[in-house]
């Protein structure tokens, strides 16, 4: 493309500033090598089309403030780093800042940016440079005027800002690229401290005042976050695109098909509401469908036992209980097979509310419960904290059984959507006329995403044995491959030892 004629450089130039999708999928594949495909849904328009027609609007001035929330994964990183791009070709004395919820997030993609306008083909098309004083890939500007700065949300930005004052057409812009963290956005401290970041440093750094643009793109992650702030404000063109429609058609069926996304419905409810349809879920409403349980008759045959526990040190009733969950993992049965895929029994619950003193003596008392099961349990899990690490300390010595302490990384609302999408899978089950199986489901029904439920103790046990079995997975690579791995040595031993007598007898028969 290099050694295109002049007459053939200005055709292209003038294709490629005339269509932002057509400037994306040009550069896109000649710095990456792969085709930039758009989406085919059946019954609306690509969400391509759509994103890239408000973001022209933009650049015409039309638009000053625009939200557009998108599914994850769906192109829209690649479209903003692009229009940025694009819009540098039109105004290269144009300013940006690039936000996003950290600033390694959004140096990675301002360094496309550069990468896009330093290109040769961009160069020889458009005729714009980078400043040879600006290395930084974060933070660069052009020798025709124009800037890119990249900021993390809740960072400062010193010294710089978006669009370019007293201008009467488009000078640049504030992009907000993702500006939660999904891992963060469920606490209300963190979520909050973005939103007071965005009031009292993001709109600071306007240039031209109001008439500076700001897009705001990505995924809603909780029904409080900034763009439910800014929307319920008003004053903001808002793009709302639903990975399934009213029909169930597939925003994107090329990445995810309607059977993926409903699978997707059904497993993970909260998170699908939120990031794929753009409409969280009130986060009082419950997370766990009682229903997602599966209740059986008689016991499966278990591979290994555990006991996962949450200590408390009141024995007040309104304050969280005790509890002692026992759990047993097995093989799932379907149609009299064994399927290569675990299962998680609740085999036992109890909840109690005892005095500091009390607990190991009820502890004991549970455990006695448990050895009477024909799979003894091997660990119990305790969490680590202050009576928790007193009964790890004194049951270290306790024969045959190993105490595990275990610290909860995360908070509680990221471990218990972790947890969703196992139970909701139904690999959870429990006995159908157990004690304790009520009080658990009804337990379970009432845990809520913002921590509006009153209890949490039984879920804390049940949260920590999925993560022992399904998701760190130490339970089954500690006990049942090493099991296996035993059963198979005696196994060779017994052929061998039967080879050996085999070989005997025909000796003597010689």
């Amino acid at each position: 493309m290099n050694n295109l004629p002049d007459n053939d450089i200005l055709e292209r130039k003038a294709a490629l500033l005339g269509s932002l999708l057509l400037f994306t999928q040009t550069f896109y594949n000649l710095l990456t090598g792969r085709e930039f495909r758009i989406s085919f849904p059946d019954g609306r328009e690509s969400h391509f089309y759509v994103i890239c027609r408000a973001l022209v609007k933009v650049l015409e001035g039309k638009i000053k403030r625009l939200i557009i929330n998108v599914p994850p994964r769906y192109g829209k990183t690649a479209l903003l780093i692009h229009f940025v791009s694009w819009a540098m070709a039109h105004f290269p004395d144009s300013n940006f800042l690039y936000v996003s919820y950290s600033h390694s997030l959004a140096k990675k993609q301002t360094q496309n940016i550069r990468d896009i306008i330093n290109s040769p083909f961009y160069r020889k098309i458009v005729g714009i440079t980078i400043s040879d004083n600006s290395s930084a890939k974060d933070d660069f500007e052009l020798d025709q005027g124009g800037s890119v700065y990249a900021a993390g949300a809740g960072g400062t930005i010193t010294g710089r800002g978006a669009g370019v004052m007293g201008c009467n057409r488009f000078g640049g812009a504030v992009v907000i690229d993702d500006i939660h963290k999904p891992d963060e956005v469920t606490s209300d401290t963190m979520r909050n401290g973005i939103i007071e970041w965005y009031y009292n440093t993001m709109q600071s750094r306007l240039n031209n005042g109001n008439d500076t643009p700001i897009i705001f793109i990505g995924q809603r992650l909780h029904e409080d976050d900034l763009p439910a702030n800014l929307i319920k404000k008003g004053g903001w063109e808002v793009l709302s695109i639903p990975a399934l429609d009213e029909h169930n058609n597939a925003l994107y069926p090329e990445l995810h098909s309607t059977e993926d996304l409903l699978k997707m419905k059904e497993q993970e409810p909260y998170v699908f509401a939120a990031q794929y349809q753009q409409n969280p879920q009130p986060a009082g409403g419950g997370i766990i469908k009682p229903e997602w349980f599966v209740l059986k008759d008689e016991e499966p045959k278990m591979l290994v036992t555990f006991i996962t526990s949450d200590t408390a040190e009141t024995t007040k009733t309104y304050n969280n209980a005790t509890v002692f969950s026992f759990f047993g993992i097995y093989k799932i049965n379907i149609a009299g097979s064994d399927i290569e895929q675990y299962g998680l029994h609740w085999i036992d619950c109890v909840e109690l509310r005892v005095d500091p003193k009390d607990l190991l003596s009820e502890f004991m008392s549970f455990y006695a419960g448990c050895l009477r099961y024909p799979v003894k349990p091997k660990i119990t899990a305790i969490e680590k904290k202050s009576t928790g690490v007193t009964l790890v300390s004194i049951l270290e010595n306790t024969q045959g059984l190993e105490a595990l302490p275990i610290e909860r990384s995360i908070n509680k609302t990221e471990r218990f959507l972790a947890m969703q999408p196992y139970i909701a899978s139904k690999l959870i089950s429990l006995p159908r006329y157990g004690k304790h199986t009520q009080m658990c489901l009804e337990h379970m029904r009432k845990i809520t995403a913002n921590k509006s439920h009153r209890f949490d103790d039984v879920a804390d046990t049940l949260a920590d044995s999925i993560d022992l079995t399904f998701i760190s997975k130490m339970i089954p690579n500690r006990f049942i491959s090493s099991a296996n791995t035993e059963a198979d040595a005696i196994v060779k031993r017994l052929a061998n030892n039967f080879n050996k007598v085999q070989k005997m007898q025909e000796n003597r028969r010689w």
